[in-house]
């Protein structure tokens, strides 16, 4: 196992995206270090990562959330030695009387509802936004954890408030509990053990065991990226195919023949089919639409709040002109060249806009300038679905 980078504790502070340094986050290395050397590599553990961070959220604001309907939250609690999983939404009461210790509540997606959050999210944006997932945190009393682990995909875990030792293990024995409803490991054999403060934060790359315990009562962040499997790209993708191409012809078979056995399939059959088949191809431009509409298409349980009264193109202008525009905490907005895709939807930009919109994209808001006669129809669009919101504060 490679070794740590620990920089020196800086002195604590109040957290403050305007004050946030990419340098600090990851330890006075740049991203392109960090990539060659530790993405999907080793670990990174950074003492004050994020200064004076952690008071965004404690336990109540964290279990008001678990309590939304479009909020994707778990319960995690170890009872006599077996491992108990709840899903959300949760009712008060459910919350109110949980134990002193042993258990964790988890909220994922809290970008979506937290503008620090989303601000805080969209600072790991030295990885594609293609790859970025989101935010979750968790709230875990005295000894409360979620066993020995891994996760498929690449985290970043962020102490906010109070305290947690993490042990770490580059084991390869992976094999997990048949009986538990999450991957906790049946052996885990620790490497090394930090205990992390607030702003302190641990880098993970995928396939790398791990286990944190409460200390005190405290919140941990968790950034997280996708790593969609192979089996799902390909079920996805021919589901793409089946919805974009448009074979003709019907099955005939003029010259049929009495079979000696009714019950086979015809040679006939079977030829005519596989030429049908055959004739399914696909290109790069394919596999790049595919990926686009895919990579941005909301989760199942994510909806968006149209304005109401909508304003109408000229008025959506005047006030982006004023005060800007900025995507929805839920949009993902990626681009390939000249193609844009919105929440799934495709849009094909003219050369006169990619700039700002591209810009739009990659820093997910606009300062206020008027919309151009070509940039206007697009931008009220995405206004009038609630992809876009005029304003660049949250």
């Amino acid at each position: 196992m490679g070794k740590f980078h620990s920089p020196r504790s800086a002195p604590v502070a109040t957290f403050s995206m305007a004050d946030f340094s990419l340098r600090c986050l990851l330890g006075g290395i740049t991203p392109e270090v960090f990539l060659a050397e530790y993405w999907q590599k080793k670990p990174l553990l950074v003492r004050q990562a994020l200064p004076g961070f952690g008071d965004w959220l404690d336990r109540g604001r964290l279990s008001e959330l678990a309590m939304r309907d479009d909020a994707e939250s778990r319960l995690v609690r170890f009872m006599r030695g077996q491992c108990l999983l709840d899903h959300g939404p949760f009712e008060a009461d459910d919350l109110a009387g949980l134990p002193k210790k042993n258990w964790s509540l988890l909220v994922s997606g809290v970008n979506h509802f937290l503008p620090d959050g989303d601000a805080l999210l969209h600072a790991f944006d030295f990885i594609p936004l293609a790859r970025l997932d989101d935010l979750m945190v968790s709230f875990a009393p005295p000894g409360g954890g979620v066993g020995p682990h891994f996760d498929s995909y690449d985290v970043f875990l962020i102490q906010g408030q109070g305290r947690r030792r993490w042990e770490i293990s580059a084991q390869d024995d992976l094999e997990v509990m048949d009986d538990a409803p999450l991957r906790i490991l049946k052996r885990f054999q620790p490497d090394q053990s930090w205990e992390l403060d607030p702003g302190d934060m641990l880098y993970l790359p995928p396939q790398y065991a791990h286990n944190g315990v409460a200390l005190t009562a405290c919140m941990t962040w968790s950034v997280g990226f996708r790593v969609p499997t192979a089996a799902d790209m390909v079920g996805n993708f021919l589901n793409y195919l089946h919805d974009h191409l448009s074979p003709t012809g019907l099955y005939s078979d003029p010259d049929l023949k009495r079979p000696r056995h009714p019950a086979e399939i015809p040679d006939t059959m079977l030829n005519q089919v596989a030429a049908m088949l055959k004739a399914v191809r696909w290109d790069k431009n394919a596999v790049e639409d595919f990926l686009g509409r895919y990579l941005s298409e909301p989760k199942s349980h994510i909806f968006f709040d149209p304005p109401h009264p909508p304003l109408k193109p000229a008025s959506f202008s005047k006030l982006a002109a004023k005060q800007g525009v900025r995507l929805d905490p839920r949009s993902q907005l990626l681009f390939r060249g000249s193609l844009f895709y919105m929440n799934g939807e495709r849009v094909e930009a003219p050369p006169e806009i990619l700039a700002i919109l591209r810009s739009l994209a990659d820093r997910r808001r606009l300062p206020p300038t008027t919309p151009t006669e070509s940039l206007l129809p697009i931008l009220h669009e995405w206004y009038i679905s609630g992809y876009l919101l005029p304003g660049t504060a949250q």
